[in-house]
This record gives structure tokens, sequence and C-alpha cells, in this order.
């Protein structure tokens, strides 16, 4: 697991490969990943957009851009935390991802952003 700390935002990243959602055979490779976002400041705030960069192992980058993350815009009081397992379909086995999540501090509207951690995207059969 990958974890970053923003402006009192912890943001961890668990990535978990799909065997059932994979087809090596055909250059398709699917991972879950399952994010969980902690309010460590004593401020209220809300997430509002992602922006995610990704990588595969042919040095092929993607990025994806959009409000909120699975349908949602949470918002986080003080030692709240919200999860969400979410999906990326890769044309390598190996791959890598990291971004950024803009956030809204509700008292005072003031919009600021925080670090996804970069993770990396590889199959148990790729391990040593």
């Amino acid at each position: 697991m990958e974890t970053a700390i923003t402006a009192g935002i912890k943001v961890s990243v668990e990535a978990m490969y799909q065997p059932t959602y994979s087809k090596p055979l055909d250059n398709e490779y699917m991972y879950a990943y399952r994010v969980t976002i902690e309010n460590l400041s004593n401020k209220t705030v809300q997430l509002l957009r992602r922006h995610w960069y990704i990588w595969d192992s042919n040095g092929l980058a993607r990025e994806v851009e959009g409000e909120g993350v699975v349908g949602e815009q949470p918002v986080l009081e003080p030692e709240e935390s919200h999860q969400y397992i979410s999906g990326c379909p890769l044309r390598t086995d190996i791959g890598k991802m990291h971004g950024a999540y803009q956030m809204k501090r509700l008292e005072d509207g003031h919009l600021f952003y925080i670090d996804i951690p970069s993770f990396k995207l590889i199959p148990p059969f790729k391990h040593n």
C-alpha cells in the first residue's frame, strides 16, 4: 500500500490484479485499486475532482480527469474517511499510476490539491 499526506489529507492506495477480467493473450490486463482518503485536518473538506496519470510498460501515458470519484463528491469531516474501489485496464502487464484530487475547504471555499501517491500495477506472476 502506498500513502501520501498533503495539507492534512491522507491518501492510501492498494492495487490488485484482476485475472478474471484480464486476457494476457490479447494484451488486456485489468487492475482494481482501493483508495482510502482520511481527513487528518481540523477542517471539513469536499473532494471535487480527480486527475490521474497512467503509464504502461511501453512508456505510453494517458490522463483521466473528471468530477468526483466513482460518481461521488464526498464530504469529509475531521477524522472521517472515505473509501472506494475503481479499475484500470492496461495493454501491458505492468504499469503505474499517480495523480491528484482537487479539494475544497467548506468553511471558506478554499480550493487546493492533494497528492495521490504513485503505485505500481504488477500481476502476481511477475513477482519474484
